[in-house]
């Protein structure tokens, strides 16, 4: 009978750890278009700190928003085919994405969209991939951040 439970105890433990307890990561990303800097935040702990490039005419209009959707590759419609990587777009057409013009990070400089380095692009993308519903996009001009 002990041999039993034991069995069905590691049993369990076994498929917790297949399938996970269910609970996934919050995740905050803060993009500061003052400082042109993106900074996200894993269950209240920072993790990255990245240049961005956010829109000439003020990019995406400040607020909180969730990703909408997430396309691994992607090209704008709008602006002549322009390469997306990694879009996670989250308000009215305005996504966070990747870019080839990485000499521009850390200042103004798309259409309004917030730019970042294709390889912080996709690494951005697979964390949030799969985490819609517990990751908050938040778009400021201070260096305030939201870490509820």
């Amino acid at each position: 009978m002990l041999f039993r439970s034991c069995l069905a105890f590691i049993f369990c433990l076994l498929l917790a750890g297949l399938f996970g307890t269910g609970a996934k990561a919050e995740i905050l990303i803060n993009v500061n278009k003052s400082s042109q800097r993106l900074t996200v935040y894993v269950d209240g702990a920072q993790r990255y700190t990245w240049a961005i490039s956010s829109g000439l005419a003020g990019g995406p209009p400040s607020g909180s928003y969730r990703p909408e959707r997430l396309e691994r590759k992607w090209y704008s419609r709008k602006y002549d085919w322009a390469p997306m990587p990694h879009a996670i777009f989250f308000h009215q057409g305005y996504a966070i994405h990747g870019t080839n013009v990485i000499s521009r990070l850390g200042r103004r400089a798309s259409h309004g969209c917030v730019r970042l380095h294709p390889q912080h692009a996709a690494i951005l993308f697979d964390l949030v991939q799969g985490r819609k519903s517990s990751t908050r996009i938040i778009v400021s001009d201070s260096n305030m951040v939201a870490r509820r």
